[in-house]
């Protein structure tokens, strides 16, 4: 089972399980396929899907079911990451915050999401530097960036997301306001 509520459309058109080439038996999407709106989605394998009614034992409902706005909204956002340009600028948008972010900490980055860890100088085993995040170091320049005018995650357990509205300078702002925090 794939749980691409996070990776869903961000890492590609058809989510980490495109890019990594793997071909899950069940896939769960959330509100990124309402194009932000409250709706989710989920899909697998015809033998797994014919288990739900009406043709199988299994009843599946929900509140948001089939909502005109979200649904609208959804079909708006696939039909404009068609377009693999896009991809490519996420990518490099991706890329351009990362390595800007880079000289302060840890950044895990995989398309057009990121993480930037506050952590030890231990280079080698990711597990020791998870063990020595800076979380009250984090929160300060969560606090900061928010004086900033820039919002973030205010865990460094959340991913950023840079985003087609986010520039060149927007990102460059960022950047900057990091550095300044680190500096």
């Amino acid at each position: 089972m794939f749980d691409e509520v996070i990776t869903g459309f961000r890492v590609a058109r058809g989510g980490a399980q495109e890019r990594y080439g793997v071909v899950p038996d069940l896939t769960i999407l959330g509100k990124i396929v309402g194009g932000g709106l409250p709706l989710a989605a989920f899909g697998g394998r015809a033998e797994i899907m014919s288990r739900l009614a009406p043709v199988g034992d299994v009843y599946q409902a929900g509140t948001l079911s089939g909502n005109p706005l979200a649904t609208a909204a959804g079909v708006s956002v696939l039909r404009r990451l068609r377009d693999p340009a896009i991809y490519d600028e996420l990518e490099r948008r991706g890329a351009r915050l990362e390595a800007g972010l880079a000289p302060y900490g840890l950044v895990q980055r995989v398309g057009a999401m990121l993480t930037l860890f506050l952590t030890g100088t231990d280079p080698f085993r990711v597990v020791t530097r998870m063990q020595r995040l800076e979380t009250e170091r984090y929160a300060a320049l969560f606090r900061h960036l928010l004086a900033e005018g820039i919002y973030v995650a205010p865990s460094q357990y959340e991913c950023l997301f840079p985003s087609l509205a986010h520039g060149d300078e927007e990102i460059d702002a960022t950047i900057a306001a990091v550095s300044s925090f680190a500096g």
